[in-house]
Formats: C-alpha cells, sequence, structure tokens
C-alpha cells in the first residue's frame, strides 16, 4: 500500500499541485488524468523516488515494491531475450518461459529473442523496457504512456495481461478505451489539486463538469446576495431609525467574504484551414505496389481505393506492416512500383507525419515556423495559431531546439493548422496530447468538410471518428465498408466461428442451402463443445480458486492497515509473509490458467484443421 499525504510541487514560479492527498489501496486499477503540464509524470516520477518533494511525505509499506515504465534505454545484454530476463525477482530465476510470453504478447516474433536490442527501432526497444516492467512484477506497477509505441494488436493484449495483474496499476494513457478497460479507479490532477473517483474517464470528466456548473452557479447566486445586501445598505444609510438595522447588514457583508470565479483553463484548440472540397473525389489510387528494396514481399501489393471528399478512413493494423508506407504513397511522399495515384485538381492536402519533428528548423522560433506556413504571411494570425497551440505570449519566441518532443509535435500540429487543406492526412495525430486536447481533434475532425484519412492505434479515436477503414491483417490490405465498431462485430482481430465455416465452405466450393448451412454449423459447435468442455472445467475452478484468493488476499490487506494503526509489528510482520505467499498463489494460479488456455488453443487449431480438410 501507498499513502500521500499534503504533497507539493512546482518549478520556478509554476505550481504544478499542491496539497494532494491520496491512497493506493489492495487490487487498485487507478488512471492518472489531466492536461499536458500539470504535473502528471511528474507525480509518476515522485512514486518512483526519481523526482524529489517540495512538500509533503509520501509513505509505502515495508517490502511493497513500486515498478514503472522507464522511458530510458539503458541494455546490457546482447540479446533481447536475456535483456528480458534480467528484470526477474530474484527467487524465479527460471522464468524464461514467462519471458517469452510476454514479448510474444508485445509483439516479438521468436526468432526476435536471440537478436541484439540495438537492431530494433525506439519504439520496439520501449517494448522491451515495457516487457521488463512486467516481467518484474512488483506490486504496485506504474505505466506512463505505455500505447505510445504498441499497436491496437499489442494494446488489446496489454489490456487483458493488466486485468489479470494481482497487484495495483497506475496508468497515464491519452488512450481512452485503454484506459477505461483496465481501471476502475480515475484520479485526476485538475487546478492543481486533485480528485478521485471510481468508474471510468466519462465519469470523472461528468463529475468536474458538474462540479464546476453547481460552483459557477453559487458563484452567481452569491454575487447576487451581495448586490442585493450592498443597494439596501445604500439605500437606506441615511436613514436614522434604520441605523442598527444598517449595522447589522455592513457586519453581514463583512462576514459573507467571496466565492472566487474559476480561471478558464488552457486547451489545445483546434480549426483546420479549410479549401473548398474537390465536386465528389479528392483522390483515387490504382493498382499501387511498394517494397523499399523494389522486391517481393511487397508491403503494398496491387492496392486500390476511391477516397470521397467527406471520407474518414482510419488506417489500421500491426506496426511494421505498411500503414505509414500506404499513407505516404497516398500523399505521394514515396513512389509506388506501380499503378498510380491521382488527385482532383481541387484537391488541396495537408499531411501530417510525427516522425517529421526531425524537419524542424531548431534555429527557428515557433512564431518563425508556423509563420512559414502560412501562404499570405499573416503574422497576426501565425500568432493566433501559436496561441491555440499553448504557445502565447513569449513562449511563441522560444527556439525550436529547445522545445520538448512533445511541444515540437504541437508545432507540426500548428503548421499543419496554418495549411489551406480539403484533405487531411494524419499520422498517429494523437500522441503527445492529453485526454481534452485528443476530444478537441476528434471534434474538429468531425467538423471538418473535407476529408481525412488517419494511421491510429486508438480505439476510442476510431469509433469516434472513422466510416470505413483499411484494414492490414493476415499478410493483406483490405478495405472494410463501415465504422470500428461494425469492424470488431463482424471480423475482428482474430477468425470468428461463422467466418471460418464460411471460408471452408468457399474454399471447397460447396453450396450450401440455409437448412444444411444451419445443420453444419450446429454440428460444428457441438463437436467444438464437447472437444473443449474438460478445459473449461479447468478454467471454471481455476476462477473460484483465483476469486477465493484474492478475497483472502483483500482481507489480508485490511488486517495490515489495522495492524499498522495499532503498530502491532509482530502481527505486521505475519501478515507481510501472508500477504507474499497469497500473491505468489494468485500468479501461480493465474500462469495455470495461460497454460491451460494455451493447450485450448492448440487443440482447437488442430480441430479446425482437420475440419477444413474434410471440407477439402
Amino acid at each position: 500500500m501507498l499513502l500521500v499525504n499534503n504533497l507539493s510541487k512546482q518549478f520556478g514560479d509554476q505550481v504544478l499541485f499542491e496539497g494532494l492527498n491520496f491512497s493506493i489501496n489492495a487490487n487498485e486499477r487507478l488512471g492518472l488524468v489531466g492536461r499536458n503540464g500539470h504535473g502528471k509524470t511528474t507525480l509518476f516520477k515522485m512514486l518512483a523516488g526519481v523526482e524529489s518533494i517540495d512538500e509533503g511525505e509520501i509513505s509505502i509499506a515495508k517490502d511493497y515494491k513500486v515498478g514503472y515504465l522507464r522511458q530510458n534505454i539503458e541494455f546490457t545484454k546482447d540479446k533481447v531475450l536475456e535483456e528480458s530476463c534480467t528484470a526477474l525477482p530474484k527467487d524465479e530465476p527460471e522464468g524464461q518461459w514467462r519471458v517469452e510470453k510476454i514479448l510474444s504478447g508485445l509483439g516479438f516474433l521468436e526468432s526476435d529473442f536471440d537478436r541484439s536490442p540495438f537492431e530494433f527501432s525506439g519504439g520496439y526497444q520501449m517494448r522491451i523496457n515495457l516487457a521488463k516492467a512486467l516481467v518484474a512484477q512488483p506490486d504496485l506497477l506504474m505505466l506512463d504512456e505505455p500505447t505510445n509505441f504498441l499497436d491496437i494488436v499489442s494494446i488489446r493484449w496489454l489490456v487483458q495481461f493488466l486485468k489479470k495483474w494481482p497487484g495495483e496499476v497506475l496508468l497515464i494513457s491519452h488512450d481512452r478505451s485503454f484506459m477505461d478497460a483496465v481501471v476502475n479507479q480515475v484520479m485526476g490532477i485538475h487546478r492543481k489539486k486533485l480528485f478521485k473517483i471510481s468508474g471510468t474517464t466519462e465519469n470523472y470528466y461528468e463529475k468536474i463538469f458538474m462540479d464546476e456548473e453547481g460552483h459557477e452557479k453559487n458563484r452567481v447566486n452569491f454575487e447576487k446576495k451581495k448586490k442585493l445586501a450592498k443597494e439596501y445598505i445604500d439605500k437606506y444609510r441615511a436613514k436614522a431609525r434604520r441605523a442598527s438595522q444598517i449595522q447589522s447588514r455592513i457586519k453581514a457583508l463583512d462576514k459573507m467574504g467571496s466565492i472566487e470565479k474559476l480561471r478558464r483553463v488552457k486547451d489545445l484548440y483546434f480549426k483546420f484551414n479549410e479549401a473548398p472540397p474537390p465536386p465528389k473525389y479528392c483522390l483515387e489510387a490504382r493498382n499501387l505496389t511498394f517494397s523499399y528494396d523494389g522486391n517481393k514481399p511487397f508491403l503494398v501489393d496491387g492496392f486500390s481505393i476511391t477516397i470521397s471528399n467527406t471520407d474518414r478512413i482510419g488506417i489500421i493494423g500491426k506496426n511494421g506492416k505498411g500503414k505509414t508506407t500506404l499513407m505516404n504513397l497516398l500523399a505521394n511522399r514515396l513512389q509506388s512500383l506501380t499503378g498510380y495515384v491521382k488527385m482532383h485538381p481541387q484537391c488541396r492536402k495537408a499531411h501530417f507525419v510525427q516522425a517529421n519533428v526531425a524537419d524542424l528548423n531548431n534555429n527557428m522560433t515557433v512564431l518563425g515556423e508556423i509563420l512559414a506556413s502560412r501562404e499570405d504571411g499573416d503574422k497576426g494570425l501565425a500568432r493566433k495559431v501559436c496561441g491555440a497551440m499553448m504557445f502565447s505570449g513569449q513562449m511563441a519566441l522560444k527556439e525550436i531546439g529547445v522545445l520538448s518532443g512533445g511541444e515540437k509535435c504541437r508545432v507540426l500540429l500548428g503548421k499543419l493548422l496554418c495549411t489551406e487543406a480539403n484533405t487531411l492526412l494524419l499520422d498517429e495525430p494523437t500522441h503527445h496530447l492529453d485526454m481534452q486536447s485528443c476530444q478537441a481533434m476528434i471534434e474538429s475532425i468531425n467538423n471538418f468538410s473535407g476529408a481525412a484519412i488517419i494511421v491510429t492505434h486508438d480505439e476510442y479515436f476510431l469509433k469516434q471518428v472513422a466510416n470505413r477503414l483499411i484494414v492490414f491483417q493476415h499478410g493483406k490490405i483490405s478495405i472494410y465498408e463501415g465504422c470500428y465498431e461494425d469492424f470488431l462485430k463482424d471480423v475482428g482481430w482474430e477468425d470468428g466461428e461463422n467466418a471460418n465455416i464460411s471460408d471452408k465452405n468457399k474454399k471447397s466450393g460447396i453450396k450450401l442451402s440455409k437448412k444444411e448451412q444451419r445443420r453444419e454449423k450446429a454440428e460444428y459447435i457441438r463437436a467444438k463443445n464437447q472437444l473443449l468442455k474438460p478445459y473449461n472445467l479447468r478454467i471454471e475452478k481455476l476462477e473460484v480458486d483465483i476469486v477465493t484468493c484474492e478475497e483472502k488476499l483483500s482481507d489480508e490487506n485490511q488486517q495490515m492497515i489495522n495492524a499498522a494503526e495499532n503498530q502491532n509489528n509482530e502481527k505486521i510482520h505475519a501478515l507481510s509473509k501472508s500477504i507474499g505467499l497469497t500473491k505468489k498463489k494468485i500468479i501461480g494460479l493465474y500462469d495455470e490458467m495461460d497454460v491451460v488456455l494455451q493447450e485450448m488453443e492448440d487443440v482447437l487449431k488442430v480441430f479446425e484443421a482437420e475440419k477444413t480438410l474434410r471440407l477439402e
């Protein structure tokens, strides 16, 4: 357990937060939210012991291990698997199988295990850091934006992994779908204070809105009362017979004090510089093929699409499969080996690539970079865009070279807003944004009158924006005509049962009547259920055992709190040992569950293969 009391932090004249009080209790999964620059990462570092405390204290129970996702790369081993194994707890030297499972879940192939960590991109190196954080099995796991370098498939795996986490989790993420799927409590830094509630991010933001709306109503009513009191005093002040009454009113008015008006909190503001859209279509791609060496296998192979002037297209799939390559082909930043990309004469595109921060001139000011994007050279409008990107006043005169990575991305977004366009091409636009800024971008894209093509792994973003999808899956590129939620129902990230039957019938060329299809489906389900019944029974028993152990752990944690309050050292020592054994048992049960699930998956694959052979 962890207890924070009266915690404060400031840098120079900037107060990040003050008087924070909260605790992290047994089995809590906390989401930490707040605007960029309001102290989320600083608070993380303070809890991890790598940032100093100005005022207050952080109390951590004895033998309570805090682990966090490190942002710096410090590898000491020559192989990915060996490097990841360095984080194994000392009492688990033979845990290599668990490390392999975690690496696979984070998108590493078995052939990657013996490669040097330094051969991989920065994103995959951060995945190794994430694997080490998960492998270490701390009591409190702290993750700061873990999805920034993961694809959708890896994010979905991580959600399931964290749901089984036997200890506590503290999570920062701009991805609302990810956070809401993992956490059971939301804690936010807002106006330098901290608010904690049970539920989802939506519950949290609703509570903040209602509280501030209530504050403003109270303030307005309070000001009305004060105004009426002053008017009464002014009106009857000269009346001698009301002197005592007036003095009483004056004293009451002095005691009333005041209710401060809430200052407006600055958010990023997005309004795209719209050009008139083309009549119907903005661009057409035909038979696009591409690989970086010109040889097979191609990242993009024979891809065609026509994009209308109102499309909202999400490009989705695992990392390294060609999403950004396809985006660059559509933007004419890469030349296709075959086919063509044809843009309507009235098409005006604006392309955002987060990796393009290297294209910024480090010696140029923020205002200078953004002004260079305006064809009209309007300095006043460029200043407004700087303010919208939270570079107001002297901040706009800072040189690019001294900015953080997130600030440089905001400069790129500012340049995008200055570019007159009716077609947006956005590659991971929400990285380095907070939730409020992500929501502002969603609303601006939905209000945009032109087309938008977006590469993103943020499922909340996809659900809010996309009406068509380009899907990289199963070694091919396909177009799904519909929204992301329909894609999950109809296709999903793994073939569903109906899809398997349909595919088999398609392969064999058999045309079945509806009655025959129903019979085959019923037979398929019966045989599958019979095959999986013993595994399901084992899983049910394990689930009962896990619930029992988790209830025991919760009870022991409560006893530990009581023992700590009573300063019963003997009881604390005994409970500490018992809690450790219970946690180890819970981990063992989850590991056994994974083994059973893997066995069931292997048996199911054999079953599917046999059914396919019979049909062929």
